[in-house]
């Protein structure tokens, strides 16, 4: 548990996180940061934090967010990473397609 003196609400927040992260197979650690994060970001949104980055307060919670940066959601992957994966593959022609053809493409 990190040494910041959190409220018992963010503590059962981080608990509550980090056991889930556990439970879907991230190792301790990992889970431990991840969620210390996310408890943090949380605090320094919600003005309970004395020093915040600016990306912190000015970027979309965690939990509204959800899972529109796992890139598993509806748009998917960004076109740049589908032509990194198109380079990695050596598909010929990929600078030239559009998202839709580099999915069909890799698929």
């Amino acid at each position: 548990m990190p040494k910041n003196p959190w409220s018992a609400k963010r503590q059962r927040q981080y608990s509550h996180i980090k056991n889930s992260l556990v439970e879907r197979g991230r190792d301790e650690p990992v889970a431990e940061e991840i969620a210390a994060r996310i408890v943090n970001k949380e605090r320094a949104q919600h003005g309970e934090s004395t020093v915040a980055s600016t990306s912190s307060i000015h970027d979309m919670s965690a939990g509204r967010r959800g899972g529109l940066r796992s890139h598993q959601g509806p748009g998917g992957r960004t076109l740049l990473q589908l032509r990194n994966e198109a380079r990695q593959r050596g598909l010929k022609g990929r600078s030239k397609m559009n998202k839709a053809q580099l999915e069909a493409a890799l698929t």
